[in-house]
């Protein structure tokens, strides 16, 4: 059996819910209230195994800007993790730099001199070509429950340990037969396939134009909505669980898709470091992380809260939700 696996990226803040008034008597709970109710038993550990950790030059005050990846875990994409694990090795990210950032698509990472040759980084010895087929694997058969759903019902049908499916609060999906959450990550099925789905602050490899899969060299972040077309287009790797909002504010590019064009004035944000973070065993700063288990009782509750918004601030709930709008929360604890 497999052990179930890790999770998505941090619950993000609302600014207007942190206006509202508390909650009266009889109101039903937030998704953030829900999340913060949750017992302890409810969270599960991420691996550090499973954790890249990218620190940018610090910002124009001198401040940190530290982001943490978490990778997924198996059968996904493993090959392409297996090159980030070895690029990471090699510190081949060093001194290179966020290379692009388009407003609303994504902001990418890698080496400037990519595409010149005689100018390019050499890559380390030993990593793989991953095929076209690697952007989804094999999925078991899975029944779907479709029975009508009642106050003690849960909002989804768990088929094996870790991998729950959303019935009702998930509507239809238009790029997939259905879609639910396999140990955590946000997954789309069909056609006896399975695959995670570009969801917001998702990991991604750069590629060139096909054959290319890319090596995992070249890396982007999801920055604005869902770009679920490139589902099973592209590899994806992972997603970013701490400082996504350094990814996510960075300065748009002038240059053709958004890459930086320093003869318009765009400056490059450095990378300092990339490690794994079992490489970083003594840095005390890197707190450890866990995230809502998709299989307890405090995320289907969460999930229905997310899909029909029933606190005082909303009027009339909408009645289901994407698969991206039900980002898996994360949150810090002390190692």
């Amino acid at each position: 059996m497999r052990k179930p696996l890790l999770l998505l990226t941090a619950l993000a803040a609302a600014p207007l819910a942190a206006q509202m008034p508390p909650p009266k008597p009889g109101d039903a709970p937030s998704p953030t209230e829900i999340v913060t109710a949750a017992p302890k038993a409810d969270w599960a550990a991420i691996d550090p195994k499973d954790l890249l950790v990218m620190d940018l030059a610090p910002d124009d005050k001198g401040r940190a800007r530290r982001v943490v990846i978490q990778l997924l875990p198996p059968p996904f994409s493993q090959g392409w993790i297996g090159n980030i694990r070895k690029l990471a090795a090699a510190h081949w990210w060093d001194g290179l730099a966020v290379v692009r950032v388009q407003d609303n698509y994504v902001t990418q990472w890698g080496d400037p001199d990519g595409e010149d040759k005689a100018k390019a980084r050499a890559l380390p010895k030993g990593l793989v070509e991953v095929p076209q087929s690697e952007y989804a694997s094999e999925a078991n058969q899975r029944s779907i429950c479709g029975a009508p759903r009642s106050n003690d019902e849960t909002y989804c049908v768990q088929a094996e340990p870790g991998i729950v499916f959303a019935t009702d609060d998930l509507k239809l999906d238009i790029y997939a037969n259905s879609v639910g959450f396999d140990h955590g990550w946000p997954i789309a099925f069909g056609d006896q396939k399975s695959w995670p789905v570009h969801c917001y602050g998702m990991v991604g490899v750069g590629r060139d134009m096909p054959p290319s899969t890319g090596t995992g060299a070249e890396l982007y972040t999801v920055i604005g909505h869902a770009p679920r077309q490139l589902d099973r287009n592209i590899a994806l790797v992972g997603r970013i669980i701490d400082g996504m909002e350094f990814m996510s504010s960075l300065p748009r590019g002038h240059g053709p898709l958004g890459f930086y064009d320093l003869a318009q004035g765009d400056e490059r944000v450095p990378i300092v470091s990339v490690r794994l973070a079992t490489d970083l065993a003594s840095d005390k700063t890197l707190p450890a992380y866990e995230y809502l288990s998709t299989e307890s009782a405090s995320f289907a509750k969460y999930a229905d809260a997310r899909a029909n918004r029933r606190d005082p601030f909303y009027i009339r709930p909408a009645g289901g939700a994407d698969v991206c709008n039900v980002p898996v929360p994360v949150r810090r604890v002390k190692p």
